[in-house]
């Protein structure tokens, strides 16, 4: 073999492998970018679902304010009852005091 065969083949394998290594490099980085696309996806998909969250439960806590403030106003409400309850009953007591036709033991008025 001659010198120049020598070189020629040496050259080609030299292209061969910078070739070889190259496309190694690219299938790395396709592989790379692969991941950085699935991770990206994942990330929106947590800011997504993070959001959602975020209405739920506020959507809850002003549900519970909610329900809180209409125990409050039926508390009220109760309240006013009671009062008026007791308001009747002394309305009626009076009234049998100073009713002269009504029954001191009953506090009714005869028929």
């Amino acid at each position: 073999m001659s010198a120049l065969a020598i070189v020629l083949i040496v050259i080609a394998v030299l292209v061969a492998i910078a070739l070889v290594v190259a496309a190694l490099g690219r299938g790395r980085q396709r592989k790379l970018e692969d991941r950085r696309q699935i991770a990206t996806e994942h990330r929106e998909e947590a800011t997504s679902r993070r959001l959602a969250a975020d209405r739920e439960s506020a959507a809850a806590d002003e549900q519970a304010a909610r329900a809180r403030r209409e125990a409050a106003e039926a508390e009220e409400r109760s309240r006013v009852a009671e009062r008026e309850r007791e308001t009747a009953s002394a309305h009626a007591e009076h009234a049998t005091e100073v009713d002269p036709d009504a029954d001191p033991g009953t506090g009714e008025r005869p028929r």
